[in-house]
């Protein structure tokens, strides 16, 4: 038996495989996108993304998104440096509570100022079956993931999308 009720089983074909006494709440949960800027709302995300982990036995990916423009860049290669930081700290932090619930985990880096893009091809290049956000995340100049990017996400996405409150 392991922990959280599961239990190994053997799948048609013979193939060891982990199951839930439990039924995923998804269609397909197999593979799950969260998107993290460090803020208390995608704290909430991650949290979520590792609840659904759990019951479904999913993969999940960690995206975090630098949201600097090239001009950026190359005038300011401090701040650059500043803003990588905290995502890999960001990144490092979501990765060690997701690999803590036994979920297997991966991190995802991107730079440039359209973070819902990257989220959205990120999704699609992955296949990823559910997109897990907060709701807001930070403003001004330490933006990396906002409302709005939640609601450009939702728009685009080539699944769905669970948008985390705060509060849950």
């Amino acid at each position: 038996m392991f922990p959280h009720g599961r239990e190994a089983g053997k799948v048609s074909g013979g193939r060891n495989m982990v199951k839930d006494n439990h039924d995923c709440p998804l269609t397909r949960g197999e593979r799950i996108l969260v998107a993290v800027d460090g803020s208390k709302f995608s704290d909430a995300a991650v949290d979520q993304a590792v609840s659904l982990g759990g019951v479904c036995n999913s993969q999940i990916f960690v995206i975090s998104v630098v949201d600097l423009y090239p001009e950026q860049m190359a005038v300011a290669p401090a701040l650059v440096e500043k803003m990588s930081q905290e995502v890999r700290e960001h990144l490092d932090r979501a990765a060690e509570k997701i690999e803590k619930a036994n979920i297997a985990c991966e991190t995802i880096v991107h730079m440039g100022g359209t973070p819902h893009e990257f989220i959205v091809q990120e999704a699609r290049e992955r296949a990823v079956d559910l997109i897990v956000m907060g709701t807001k995340g930070r403003t001004g100049l330490d933006r990396v993931i906002l409302g709005s990017v939640s609601q450009n996400v939702i728009g685009h996405a080539p699944c769905a999308v669970l948008v985390v409150p705060y509060n849950v």
